[in-house]
């Protein structure tokens, strides 16, 4: 796969785009490891937890990795098969508001990633460099498959970031993940 190009993204994405180190696609396989083992780590008891007023559960943000994820992968399989119909934003806030994911188990939840992380692999590895390459616009901005690709590995790690951080770093946590 070529090298992602910074006229490939909106500046929107360069926070994500640029946690990714090295090649997409082997981030993309090894977080297909590491992210179940990191949420495995996390206490079962601690998935309601928040650690401010307003602010996503753990369980609330492992779920929006999924749906934003497959979000992406969808607007990338529309592009790459060369649908140009310009795609709509997505409320992620309503998918969160929405989700019932505090009903979940982790369990349940790294099932769920793993099913659909393997999926997504098997399809990106199915594009060409021509399909890779293809632009279209989401949300009102111009991006290639190419990029989606690299926006769910760096929107992961940007969330497994905030998770470390934000929720499992204080005095709530024996260890830190």
């Amino acid at each position: 796969m070529n090298p992602l190009k910074s006229d490939e993204y909106p500046a929107i994405y360069s926070d994500y785009i640029e946690n990714v180190v090295g090649p997409v696609i082997e981030e993309l396989q090894e977080q297909l490891d590491t992210f179940p083992e990191f949420i495995r780590t996390i206490p079962e008891d601690m998935g309601d937890y928040t650690y401010a007023p307003g602010k996503w559960t753990i369980k609330e943000v492992l779920c929006h990795i999924i749906d934003t994820e497959r979000v992406m992968v969808y607007r990338a399989l529309r592009f790459a098969r060369n649908d140009m119909t310009e795609l709509s934003p997505f409320e992620q806030d309503e998918f969160v508001q929405n989700g019932r994911h505090n009903e979940r188990t982790f369990d349940d939840i790294i099932e769920e990633f793993i099913h659909l992380r393997k999926a997504n692999l098997i399809l990106f590895n199915t594009f060409n460099e021509t399909e890779l390459e293809r632009k279209g616009m989401a949300s009102g901005r111009l991006i290639t498959v190419k990029a989606f690709l690299y926006v769910v590995a760096g929107h992961l790690s940007h969330h497994r970031i905030i998770l470390r951080e934000r929720y499992l770093n204080n005095e709530n946590v024996d260890t830190l993940v």
